[in-house]
């Protein structure tokens, strides 16, 4: 064995990694390209001595050996180097000479990660390829809507409310009383969640604020997305598409001065305020941006020195409970924008969602809620918390919608869902499912990477390194060398066409049930699955 290779507890072969390279000597012109790209430094130009026997045919002269020495790619099998199969230096080699292959083994890279003490954090999301949303089917068709049944010559739009809803009379009676009434915003159901500006790379971030802009300004679809925590470029508050986004503010209030001083000089009002208490991929565990990421722009506009990692701080000492702090934080968020603009929480969806929902019935500030399942994306998350803690998103909408209808006020606060929407490629359906079991709208971050951005993440774990700000696409990095990679116009014109193709598979599902002029949120009675157990959680039909 070569002696910069000592054998060591954590000592692995290339067998044993989960991603091997394959790299083709005589193809190879050693040009460095993939060595140059690769973003977690998995091979480097290794020297390898090479023994040549020359056999005698004469049996009186001996064989002879002959040593030399050639160049070539080699694959790093250090755990700190594993290659994570991006296939980024496949995709830059000019003569098609290096591919990674996935292993045929199980994989023992996960059992020498956790080095130094520290367990594992993945960026991407869990490894559970199973979907409820993807096993339901749309089983009501109207016979009585000939013309509806192709939504490309049945012209209708898709629309949902934000905010609170409140009967006739009751919001005459708040207007008397309080002299205001709940500000309700007129949404598309799908909405771009919260990715913060220091998770993604700021190219990413320019390319999915430039898509959104021209969704609403250009093609008339009121499209939003979500600033995610920690704040955002102070132009984009000073700016006129603020009210295209929904500023999210975290429990601990991270760039929470910069959104506070641009007040008085924001020209128009953002579309709502979400007020972050959880996140369905790692609930309990809060957001987590490492140091790696934390350049001195973000570290500015959060009020942190740079260079520091950033994990959520706890839920501030005013706040001694989920309830309180809800209807704390709803209320200043109304009075600091004059009580003109929809204030709502996230939480992760548990077995306490319920419990925070009922207590949102009798605020009348409450604007809505939005739900994260356990399948959300995140940026950094211990692999313990991704696998095996949360709560699917399908039953626990149910319930909180289930909830409101016992009440009489299913009408009155719009739940919103997300979490694996889209995981596994069937946006429209997965959404069309959720809004079928309950939601007003739909939120994905997930899938707009991959779609608009070409994320290299998968659930088979991936690449998934969006955590250390190495992402091979630029799209979550903060490095200048990686997130130049990304064409802040292509990410728009791609971010135009996802919601472009997701808007015609919407109404192919929803054009059928004869409900084409509003969207069929609760309208379970449209839903099968061919899962007895299922079909009684969900109460919706058994199929087979």
């Amino acid at each position: 064995m070569p002696s910069d290779r000592p054998v060591t507890p954590s000592t692995l072969s290339v067998k044993d990694l989960p991603w091997q390279i394959l790299w083709n000597k005589d193809k190879c012109t050693l040009c460095g390209s993939c060595t140059a790209v690769c973003p977690v430094n998995a091979i480097d130009l290794g020297v390898f001595r090479k023994r040549t026997v020359h056999a005698s045919v004469d049996i009186n002269t001996p064989s002879s050996t002959e040593f030399g020495v050639y160049y070539g790619i080699r694959q790093k099998t250090d755990p700190a180097y594993a290659c994570v199969g991006c296939a980024m230096c496949n995709m830059t080699c000019p003569n098609d000479a290096i591919m990674p292959v996935r292993g045929d083994e199980a994989d023992k890279l996960r059992l020498h990660i956790n080095r130094g003490g520290q367990p594992r954090r993945r960026g991407g999301r869990r490894n559970n390829h199973d979907s409820v949303l993807d096993q339901i089917k749309f089983i009501r068709i109207s016979m009585l809507t000939d013309p509806a049944l192709d939504a490309g010559r049945h012209e209708f739009e898709m629309r949902t409310l934000l905010g609170r809803v409140l009967p006739p009379e009751e919001n005459l009676k708040c207007f008397k009383e309080n002299g205001w009434m709940p500000p309700i915003r007129e949404i598309y159901p799908l909405i771009i969640g919260g990715m913060s500006f220091g998770a993604l790379s700021p190219n990413m971030w320019e390319g999915l604020q430039m898509g959104v802009a021209y969704l609403n300004e250009e093609l008339g679809m009121p499209v939003r997305i979500c600033t995610g925590e920690g704040g955002c470029p102070p132009r984009l508050l000073r700016s006129r598409f603020l009210k295209y986004v929904i500023l999210q503010i975290a429990s601990g209030y991270f760039g929470w001065d910069e959104i506070i001083h641009a007040i008085p000089e924001m020209k128009v009002d953002p579309c709502a305020i979400e007020i972050k208490y959880g996140q369905g991929a790692k609930p309990g565990d809060g957001g987590l941006l490492m140091w790696y990421k934390v350049n001195k722009l973000i570290a500015a506009i959060r009020g942190v020195p740079p260079g520091v990692s950033l994990p959520s701080p706890p839920t501030h000492q005013t706040q001694y409970s989920i309830e309180e702090s809800v209807a704390k934080m709803i209320q200043s968020m109304y009075m600091a924008w004059g009580f003109r603009v929809p204030v709502y929480p996230k939480i992760s969806a548990s077995s306490t969602a319920l419990a925070v929902l009922n207590n949102l019935t009798r605020n009348p500030y409450a604007g809505g809620m939005l739900l994260d399942g356990e399948d959300g994306g995140t940026g950094a998350a211990y692999d313990v918390s991704m696998n095996h803690m949360g709560h699917p998103i399908a039953s626990n909408l149910r319930d909180c919608y289930q909830n409101l209808v016992k009440l009489g006020q299913q009408n009155e606060i719009p739940l919103f869902a997300g979490g694996g929407v889209g995981k596994n490629g069937n946006l429209a359906a997965n959404a069309a499912a959720l809004i079928m079991l309950g939601a007003s709208g739909v939120v994905v971050g997930k899938y707009i990477m991959q779609a608009a951005a070409g994320c290299l993440g998968s659930e088979a774990d991936r690449c998934n390194i969006c955590n250390i700000g190495l992402c091979p696409k630029g799209i979550t990095s903060q490095d200048p060398r990686l997130y130049r990679r990304l064409d802040v116009e292509d990410v728009a014109q791609r971010v135009v066409d996802v919601f472009l193709s997701f808007d015609t598979e919407l109404k192919k599902i929803i054009a059928p049930l004869g409900r084409s002029t509003s969207l069929p949120i609760g309208m379970s009675d449209a839903l099968g699955i061919n899962n007895t157990d299922v079909a009684e959680r969900l109460q919706i039909k058994y199929v087979v």
